[in-house]
């Protein structure tokens, strides 16, 4: 009885919501600063750190935590939503919600649906090449080999590998990202997937760049104004509400609602304008 209680009262959905949406926040912080390094760094050091994001275990059970984390709050903020609709299904005589609470608050499960279809085309355009799709490309960089250039794949160990030599000179790669000797069938070398060429070539393209990085702004904009309510809500859900620290909390949060995703949308507007393929 108080385990169905607490899955299902309005309070404990607020609870949660405030968790799963903190925890999110975590994550964007984190995500934002790997992303950075778009404008920031160079293409190996981009698909280092996709690499360590997609293998190191711990980076991985954080990412399940994510992926459930988002699941959780899209579905309690669709149940809260109902659930206070059906409190209230006839609106008052007189309702002048804009005297009485910001725009974003009355908004947010409209602003919440918004991300949402962001994330999942997101993840589709990335994270499931990434992860899935057989023709993602290892990197590669072209080397001036005495006045003509010649292709090689980089690899982990800091190494180099003569695109020639794959297929036609005994070494196949297995598995996307490892070279094997095919005679002996032992790993010789692993590369990194050119994850930095996905993103560049998604918002560089002539047909679709310019809307896909139109379409992430305005995506950003959305996620500025769920954040300007929720950060400072999820405080006050969660019983923090007192008068030295709530004005920072709303202060930082004001902050964080705005200047993360502000960075997020510079990172394909330079890309689309700035950055040379």
């Amino acid at each position: 009885m108080a385990k169905s209680a607490l899955l299902k009262s309005s309070l404990a959905k607020k609870y949660w919501m405030a968790l799963t949406g903190l925890f999110l926040c975590l994550f964007l912080a984190g995500h934002l600063a790997g992303n950075l390094q778009l404008i920031f760094s160079d293409a190996l050091h981009f698909n280092q750190y996709a690499l360590f994001m997609t293998t190191n275990p711990a980076v991985k059970l954080l990412s399940y935590l994510t992926y459930i984390s988002i699941l959780f709050h899209a579905i309690d903020g669709i149940m809260l939503t109902v659930q206070n609709r059906a409190a209230r299904p006839i609106g008052y005589a007189k309702n002048n919600a804009a005297a009485n609470s910001a725009w974003a608050s009355r908004n947010m499960a409209v602003l919440g649906t918004l991300i949402l279809v962001f994330i999942v085309t997101h993840m589709v355009n990335f994270w499931a090449v990434m992860h899935f799709d057989e023709k993602m490309p290892l990197q590669t960089i072209s080397i001036d080999m005495q006045g003509q250039k010649q292709d090689f794949y980089l690899t982990t160990d800091g190494g180099y590998i003569p695109v020639g030599q794959v297929n036609d000179n005994g070494l196949v790669i297995k598995n996307r990202t490892e070279f094997f000797d095919g005679m002996a069938n032992i790993k010789v070398k692993e590369g990194y997937k050119d994850l930095h060429k996905i993103t560049v070539a998604f918002f560089q393209d002539p047909q679709t760049g310019l809307i896909a990085t139109i379409l992430y702004v305005l995506a950003m904009a959305v996620l500025s104004f769920h954040l300007l309510h929720g950060f400072a809500s999820a405080f006050q859900t969660m019983g923090v509400n007192n008068p030295t620290y709530s004005p920072i909390i709303k202060g930082f949060g004001k902050g964080f609602a705005i200047i993360v995703p502000l960075l997020f949308a510079i990172i394909p507007i330079y890309i689309h304008f700035f950055l040379k393929a």
